[in-house]
């Protein structure tokens, strides 16, 4: 009996036409006697679907060709199954595949996404919502927001929006947290929920992440100028303890004194004022190099 793989596709990520990708996938496929079941998202209802289509043909593999958010997608339809996710990271923020040193050519992705062992990633829950590699409140969640609206992509796309946003940046909050029996208060700019070690740029914003440890590190940035945030953009950041602080733990509580952008997995997701935090019992199966 032939393998069975389903394919899930973002046909708009990246800004980039799919179709290529899928003769690809197809070809690949064909040629390694699996079959496949092709599945692309409209933004209506595609984790409730992705999840029936796995339940109706339980495939070995789930192939994603798209970025974080496709992955993150994917992976709540079927964070309670047993199944293998392999990643075409095609997206444009594809932070996770950097962090697991998957930008790599398309024969090679495809090869490791339908061949090769994994790694079970720890999930980050976020006020019920699902993170697997970074989430963030402050500054950064505003660039992601302000970059959502503009058209023009890729890092020059950041870089922009970086400027526009530090220009209108009002006063930093002041975070309450409570984390490993005690609570501390900071005045912040930026408060990182990292379960992973990179942003998309490949800047190290946790060198102390490990992705299956169990744990999440809180990355604060104290204080965030142009230069700094020029660095964490273009992906050359030094740390510098006197202003960032990081802590690792599997539990925590976040409440600021005013209403503050969050992001999830490079999606702005709202304005909060409170974020529980914890590990998913779950673990998600991704194949990696």
């Amino acid at each position: 009996m032939k393998k069975k793989f389903l394919i899930v596709v973002n046909p708009v990520s990246g800004g980039i036409d799919k179709t290529s990708f899928i003769d690809v996938v197809s070809d690949f496929a064909s040629n390694e006697n699996i079959n496949i079941i092709v599945y692309e998202t409209t933004m209506i209802k595609d984790i409730s679907k992705i999840r029936m289509l796995y339940l109706k043909h339980l495939p070995e593999r789930i192939i994603v060709l798209g970025g974080d958010g496709t992955i993150k997608m994917v992976a709540e339809a079927i964070e309670k199954y047993d199944v293998i996710l392999g990643i075409v990271p095609v997206g444009s923020s594809n932070g996770l595949a950097v962090d697991l040193d998957l930008m790599k050519s398309l024969e090679e992705n495809l090869y490791i996404a339908f061949y090769n062992d994994f790694i079970a990633l720890d999930t980050i829950v976020l006020n019920d919502q699902k993170c697997f590699h970074l989430s963030d409140l402050g500054i950064n969640a505003e660039l992601v927001k302000n970059y959502e609206k503009s058209n023009l992509r890729g890092k020059w796309g950041y870089f922009i929006q970086a400027i526009n946003t530090l220009l209108d940046l009002g006063d930093p909050f002041t975070a309450k947290i409570t984390v490993n029996g005690k609570t501390i208060e900071s005045e912040a700019r930026m408060i990182v929920i990292a379960n992973s070690q990179k942003y998309g740029t490949g800047v190290v914003i946790n060198p102390n992440g490990i992705m299956n440890d169990g744990l999440f590190e809180l990355v604060i940035l104290k204080r965030l100028d142009l230069m700094i945030f020029g660095e964490i953009i273009m992906g050359n950041m030094t740390l510098m303890p006197d202003k960032i602080e990081i802590i690792s733990t599997n539990k925590a509580v976040i409440t600021t004194n005013y209403p503050v952008s969050f992001q999830i997995d490079g999606e702005y997701c709202d304005l909060v004022t409170k974020l529980e935090i914890s590990i998913s019992p779950y673990k998600i199966k991704v194949a990696i190099p």
